[in-house]
């Protein structure tokens, strides 16, 4: 099994195809690589392809601290530099999202492009600063493995039996690691991080009624790429990867 052996930790990582550009695909909150099977099974017949554990997560390392945004931004350059990765198109699930914008500002000529698939809060109003901060208290508190499991599975697929798969996957991590990567989305606040992005960036959601957040995010980046799936929860990758697949072919045959 390969692992990338970085400075504190020690990643998980798979990876196949050829062709560029290459795919690198970053799992959201306590989700393993397993999370864009869909993606990655279907890039690799054109492209390079990379999907990993981050740290704390599957067959990672699970070290005490590191668990900041920044910091897993951080991991994911020294990832690339360890295996030979270059200018990917960094797609991130959720927190990857969050991920893959912080990592566009503070290595920008590492990531050719990014794709957001229904990334966390960006451009955080108050209210979601407060929510996520209370979170990682709960998560930290006697109920956080129960609250943990309501909290995944409400944010889960409209399949129950997707859904099911996605709360066992999510609640394999430990307990301590999932509460300390929300006290980071509680600190991290993307607007300036997302106005120094100056590659093309696309962002995937699965209603338009959140448009609120899209107006928000095109106020600071102007050029940003909206899509809209349908039928589908926050796991769009894994519920319409068809949908999914063919908004990245399309935005990468545009933009790159």
């Amino acid at each position: 099994m390969p692992f990338a052996d970085l400075a504190d930790v020690r990643l998980y990582y798979e990876r196949a195809g050829t062709g560029a550009p290459e795919l690198l695909f970053v799992s959201g909150w306590c989700c393993d690589h397993s999370a864009f099977q869909p993606q990655f099974d279907h890039f690799s017949r054109t492209h390079a392809v990379t999907s990993y554990d981050l740290r704390g997560v599957g067959r990672s390392d699970q070290p005490v601290g590191g668990y900041s945004i920044p910091e897993l931004a951080d991991d994911v350059a020294a990832l690339c530099a360890e295996v030979g990765i270059e200018q990917p198109v960094v797609v991130g699930h959720s927190l990857g999202g969050m991920i893959g914008v912080e990592l566009g500002a503070r290595h920008p000529s590492l990531p050719s492009a990014l794709v957001l698939v229904d990334p966390g809060p960006i451009a955080p109003v108050p209210e979601t600063v407060e929510f996520f901060r209370g979170f990682a208290e709960q998560l930290d508190g006697p109920d956080g493995e129960e609250i943990r499991r309501e909290y995944v599975h409400d944010m889960g697929a409209r399949d129950e039996e997707t859904a099911r798969w996605i709360v066992e996957l999510m609640c394999a991590v430990p307990q301590r690691v999932a509460a300390a990567v929300i006290r980071g989305v509680g600190e991290w606040d993307g607007r300036e991080p997302l106005a120094r992005c100056k590659l093309p960036v696309l962002l995937l959601r699965t209603d338009v009624d959140e448009g609120t957040d899209v107006h928000r995010l095109r106020e600071i980046k102007p050029d940003l790429a909206v899509g809209i799936t349908v039928g589908a929860g926050h796991f769009q990758q894994i519920e319409v990867p068809e949908q999914v697949n063919a908004m990245i072919e399309r935005f990468l045959a545009l933009s790159l």
